[in-house]
């Protein structure tokens, strides 16, 4: 997945006004492709979230320090979106791989069944029994890996996360004056 461009950009301006930029596109792709995301068989819409949570964390834990309190938080949460979409990702990229296995395996035991006129137990019997034992507990796994990613994600739209992040963009911290060293500027 390609990510959004940012318009307006311009190298003179200030670097809050830029990542304020850059942080609303992040967040509308976010948010744009979580709400495709809601379905467990959309298996790319997912791994596409968790990219776009990867960009809008990569620049919050640059740039939140330019913006209002809520930045601090929305980085956190959306380190909690990308590590849980990430184990999700790592099951779906585990679960294929397993199949091919546990078919190469078969094969290779049809192949000897067929060779030995069939006699006796197949060489690798427990080993694809393994695997389908393995390939049901990541199907498992998965499973809850997605309800929490639902809860996760429906928690952060109740708390109102796209909103309170927007607010924060636009906020700017205050700026504490620096200590008078020399006392040339008391009373």
């Amino acid at each position: 997945m390609r990510a959004r461009k940012v318009k307006g950009l311009r190298a003179e301006a200030p670097l809050a006004d830029a990542a304020q930029r850059i942080v609303a596109v992040r967040l509308a792709e976010l948010c744009g492709l979580a709400e495709r995301a809601q379905d467990p068989a959309r298996v790319a819409e997912l791994h596409d979230t968790r990219i776009a949570a990867k960009r809008l964390r990569y620049v919050l834990e640059i740039t939140a320090p330019c913006f209002g309190p809520y930045a601090e938080t929305a980085l956190r949460r959306t380190k909690d979106v990308q590590d849980l979409l990430g184990e999700v990702h790592d099951c779906d990229v585990m679960l294929p791989r397993l199949d091919e296995l546990r078919r190469q395996v078969r094969d290779r035991d049809a192949a000897w069944l067929v060779g030995t006129g069939w006699g006796g137990e197949p060489p690798h019997a427990d080993a694809y029994r393994g695997l389908e034992r393995l390939a049901v507990e990541l199907t498992a796994r998965r499973a809850n890996l997605f309800h929490d990613w639902l809860e996760l994600w429906r928690d952060l739209q109740r708390k109102g996360f796209r909103a309170r992040l927007g607010h924060a963009i636009g906020e700017r911290p205050v700026k504490e004056s620096a200590p008078d060293l020399d006392g040339a500027g008391t009373v």
